[in-house]
């Protein structure tokens, strides 16, 4: 699959991009504020990586509506107002405990929602445990991989929504890899980036 990396421009995309050989399933780079001005048609997949400013995606939903309806695949990382601009996407707000792991015994309150998933195949849980920014409500149709047991979904697959595929989740990788900041968003990457490309 040929894939497009969004870059917001900030230190943590041009890291997450750049450094531990991450560069190699992408196709190319699109500088989020040239999204605009770019054609998407040579892409199968386009990977907006975390914590973007949404107004370039707002403004450019209509082309990724047309991208999607031409079959294509749409990855939406955390922190970025997914709500406003992807179809079908609902998200809450929830209280983010950054240090929930250093209380003894502490659980982050993952769990797997579809073990024969896949993707969940190749990623342990524990790769996404970190930190959530939210959650999600899939839309109806799509199928949740990883839940909270308060209710909400962090990541799902919706294949239901558009033509194309879109994976939303809460996470924030790019972000924490790129900041050289907790080694299971790295490990998420390095267990996500290769099945996308062969997804």
């Amino acid at each position: 699959m040929r894939i497009a990396y969004l870059d917001g421009g900030a230190y943590y995309h041009h890291a997450t991009f750049h450094g531990r050989g991450f560069s190699r399933y992408f196709a190319a780079n699109i500088y989020a504020p040239e999204l605009d001005d770019t054609d998407l048609d040579e892409f199968d997949g386009l990977y907006v990586a975390s914590r973007q400013d949404p107004e370039h995606l707002r403004r450019n939903k209509a082309k990724i509506d047309a991208f999607l309806d031409a079959g294509k695949t749409l990855v939406v990382m955390g922190d970025n107002d997914a709500e406003t601009w992807v179809p079908g996407a609902r998200w809450e707000a929830r209280p983010v405990n950054f240090w929930w792991w250093l209380t003894p015994g502490a659980d982050s309150g993952l769990r797997v929602a579809s073990p024969e998933h896949d993707l969940m195949k190749t990623i342990p849980l524990a790769d996404f445990t970190w930190h959530q920014h939210g959650v999600l409500t899939p839309p109806q149709g799509a199928v949740s991989l990883v839940d909270r047991a308060d209710g909400g979904s962090i990541f799902y697959d919706d294949r239901a929504s558009a033509k194309g595929r879109i994976l939303v989740t809460t996470l924030d990788p790019c972000y924490h890899n790129g900041s050289y900041f907790m080694p299971a968003a790295t490990r998420f990457l390095q267990g996500f980036l290769p099945w996308l490309a062969k997804a």
